[in-house]
């Protein structure tokens, strides 16, 4: 019997719920690897690879990338990843990817953040930019001197067209619908495991207590540091 050292998992949750911070803090105190598939799409565009010429022709046109382009370019980032723990975000997103995931390696654990949309809806609409400088407020917790004025030049200070209520109850359904499926998928595998709070600085504390009983002390990568003790 081989003894498994390397640790393998993904991380979901809707736009807003703290996943990017959450993440960060998982790769800094177990040492995993991360993967976003947003950085990897972005990064092939980009290289203009074949990928990604592909899938900037399906965004132009306003068509969603097929789910066998998307698992290709993530899978292939994978296979070169085979020997160490990693922490995958922003896929799978969808069952077929999913399976897809699979069919190259086992997750150990999904963990899915569920904060409530009402509170997210909150954080998102909250922020206000000044475009020229990228200065961003939030209303709640760093607002400007003066409502809808930037503090610095007195310009006016705008609302991202994603961060409108619209847009974002547009994309929290959306969210829910196209993974929800991809949950109960995880869910009957038993490998997912759901934290639910309102703070991202609340919800962490669960998040590494149950990482540090899951995770094995060999299976961080060189240079990482193993956060492994008693929760």
């Amino acid at each position: 019997m081989v003894l498994r050292t390397v640790f393998r998992a993904v991380i979901m949750g809707p736009p807003g719920s703290g996943k990017g911070t959450v993440s960060d803090r998982i790769t800094k105190s177990f040492g995993l690897k991360h993967l976003s598939s947003g950085d990897v799409l972005r990064a092939n565009i980009e290289a203009k690879t074949e990928l990604g010429l592909l899938m900037k022709s399906c965004i132009d046109q306003g068509q969603l990338v097929p789910d066998d382009v998307i698992s290709r370019l993530i899978l292939s980032n994978l296979r070169s990843m085979e020997q160490s723990s990693w922490l995958l975000d922003g896929f799978p997103r969808t069952v077929a990817q999913a399976e897809s995931l699979d069919g190259v390696c086992s997750v150990d654990t999904v963990i899915n953040l569920n904060v409530p949309f009402d509170t997210i809806k909150e954080r998102l609409t909250s922020r206000w930019v000044h475009l020229a400088s990228g200065r961003v407020y939030n209303t709640h917790f760093n607002p400007p001197k003066v409502p809808g004025i930037d503090d610095v030049t007195g310009e006016a200070l705008t609302q991202r067209e994603d961060d409108t209520p619209y847009t974002v109850t547009r994309r929290l359904k959306a969210y829910e619908h196209q993974t929800q499926p991809v949950l109960e998928y995880y869910r009957s595998k038993g490998v997912l495991e759901t934290f639910s709070g309102t703070e991202t600085n609340k919800i962490w504390p669960h998040v590494q207590a149950f990482l540090a009983r899951k995770i094995p002390s060999s299976s961080t990568t060189s240079g990482g540091q193993a956060a492994v003790g008693k929760a």
